[in-house]
């Protein structure tokens, strides 16, 4: 299997539901990644396209429910950037539905610029809070 980004300790937020949604993320943008490589039908393409930008919305709306469940005082700046990323993803989707397959590798590497530094750099912030805060860092099993 084509990888574009391997999953790394590294990018540990030390929040178990955190990083098991990273690491779809990360899972999801390999799957488009090797779609795209193997030059797949445009409607497998499109499914995996398609997933992608559901599972980010789903993912942000899970770090912004806890950022206010938890009093984060970076959750304003947090969710903006949160949404610029969601305008960007959802104008490149309409983009490629639109027939302009180029957007595929684009989309593939602002997602994977922006994961690995929103991880490393914005995403441990908010965790180092909520783990202060009360939230548990391991799931006693997994739910989903």
């Amino acid at each position: 299997m084509a990888v574009m980004i391997a999953w790394s300790d590294e990018f540990s937020v030390d929040i178990q539901e955190i990083d098991e949604q990273h690491k779809c993320l990360v899972s999801l943008i390999n799957k488009l990644y090797e779609a795209l490589a193997r030059k797949d039908n445009q409607d497998t393409i499109a499914d995996v396209f398609d997933e992608l930008v559901r599972y980010t919305r789903v993912h942000f709306s899970v770090e912004e429910c806890l950022m206010r469940l938890f009093a984060y005082e970076g959750y304003e700046q947090h969710k903006t950037i949160h949404d610029k990323i969601v305008v960007r993803v959802e104008l490149l989707h309409a983009q490629f539905k639109a027939g302009d397959q180029s957007v595929g590798m684009e989309l593939l590497y602002f997602l994977k610029d922006w994961l690995m530094d929103h991880i490393q750099r914005v995403d441990k912030s908010f965790a180092g809070h909520l783990t202060a805060h009360g939230v548990k860092q391991k799931w006693l099993r997994k739910f989903w």
